[in-house]
């Protein structure tokens, strides 16, 4: 195993330090985006966001597409839609889910291009 390099001088870059900081967004927002991230942590909910990408489908749908009970279906999107990362709609009594905006979209596909490179 390789090991990583580590820093060992006692000397302090004040202009880069500086300059990070001057570009350092609050704690208050680094926790929003930890939080966001997290949503992304999760297999089965990166599977229901990647599946909404073609377009709204219900709690139903996606059970059956995902091999899981329409409870555990219902769980993961709950989570989804308190993180503004997905929405519904209803009709009558069906309940559709759709991505919340393009930010989701491109969020998963920037993603994925990492992974694959």
């Amino acid at each position: 195993m390789t090991k990583l390099p580590l820093c060992d001088c006692e000397v302090i870059h004040e202009e880069a330090v500086s300059a990070a900081r001057a570009r350092m967004a609050g704690k208050s927002e680094l926790g929003k985006l930890a939080g966001l991230y997290k949503m992304f942590s999760d297999g089965t909910r990166v599977r229901i966001l990647w599946a909404l990408q073609g377009g709204e489908l219900c709690v139903c749908d996606l059970a059956v597409l995902l091999g899981m009970t329409k409870s555990a279906v219902s769980h993961q999107l709950k989570s989804l839609r308190l993180s503004n990362l997905v929405k519904f709609r209803k009709d009558g009594k069906v309940v559709y889910y759709s991505l919340a905006d393009a930010h989701v979209e491109d969020i998963l596909r920037r993603g994925f291009e990492h992974i694959s490179e």
